[in-house]
């Protein structure tokens, strides 16, 4: 699956008010079904995960399992993914189960394609 990064205010802005959350301790996800036929995500980081070197290594950690999940992703959406604090300390394959359950409850991963 092709994938784009988002980087406008407003596409984030977009996805934080008509986006459908999923919520865990590791992580938040945004999903926001499109018509382009692609992937758009989006990473954040607020100032309450710590300083720049952890949010660095939470969106480093993020990047990585969503790496491992796209190729799994059927259609296209908007996706937006939020650290939290526990997403520093936690290793990529933790974050990669927790992303793909949320892309099944979010219909991007059909049944029986894990």
């Amino acid at each position: 699956m092709e994938s784009v990064k988002l980087n406008l205010n407003k596409d984030f802005r977009r996805l934080y008010g008509r986006g459908r959350s999923q919520v865990h301790p590791l992580l938040v996800t945004y999903i926001l079904p499109n018509r382009r036929g692609l992937v758009r995500y989006g990473i954040t980081t607020g100032k309450k995960v710590g300083g720049a070197v952890q949010r660095n290594r939470a969106r480093r950690v993020i990047e990585a399992a969503v790496r491992q999940c796209l190729p799994l992703v059927e259609g296209g959406a908007d996706i937006v993914f939020v650290a939290r604090t526990k997403t520093v300390t936690a290793k990529s394959y933790d974050v990669e189960k927790v992303m793909k359950k949320h892309f099944k409850s979010g219909g991007l991963i059909p049944p029986g394609n894990e």
